[in-house]
């Protein structure tokens, strides 16, 4: 199983060049992550760097699975530094490499995810998916439950207005 963590400072190098090639793969194998076609290197570097400075400002956390230095998956949490919404947060871009997917890296990512969420304080998480997703049924078995269904709320690749499907997850507080 690849190893996850926390990105809290800037990546290697390497690390870096495997986030830009995780998303382009992500995003070529119909992952829907808001592209409706893989970014170029330049517009993926640009992404990570903004993702990267959201982490430095205490607005994201991002967990990176690795796999002998190779980016397996990522996933990202947005976090409110608003007093009335701390306890919220957005669980956002899960994406794993095809090279890795069905072995369980998702939910170990999302398991991840979700200790650190109660460990800052927070009880509840919202996910928005693409109806009838692989992601989504992973959310479903790791405890989520559905809010509803929002018709043409994305553009696919091949054009078409795609359903999402809203989830939320309420959290044990952390002890003490």
């Amino acid at each position: 199983m690849p190893k996850i963590s926390e990105l809290t400072a800037p990546p290697s190098l390497e690390l870096f060049s495997e986030l830009v090639e995780l998303l382009q793969d992500a995003v070529k194998s119909g992952a829907a992550i808001g592209w409706t076609e893989p970014p170029s290197t330049k517009e993926a570097r640009n992404y990570w760097t903004e993702v990267l400075e959201a982490v430095g400002r205490g607005e994201r956390l991002l967990f990176v699975a690795t796999d002998n230095l190779v980016g397996a998956g990522a996933i990202q949490l947005a976090v409110s530094t608003r007093a009335a919404t701390r306890h919220r947060a957005e669980v956002q871009k899960l994406m794993v490499h095809s090279q890795f997917r069905r072995r369980g890296i998702g939910r170990a990512l999302l398991a991840a995810l979700e200790a650190a969420a109660v460990d800052r304080g927070v009880s509840l998480l919202l996910v928005d998916l693409p109806s009838g997703s692989a992601a989504e049924q992973m959310c479903r078995r790791s405890g989520f439950r559905l809010v509803g269904q929002v018709p043409g709320f994305t553009r696919s690749a091949s054009g078409s207005f795609d359903p999402v499907s809203i989830y939320y997850r309420q959290l044990a507080p952390a002890a003490g």
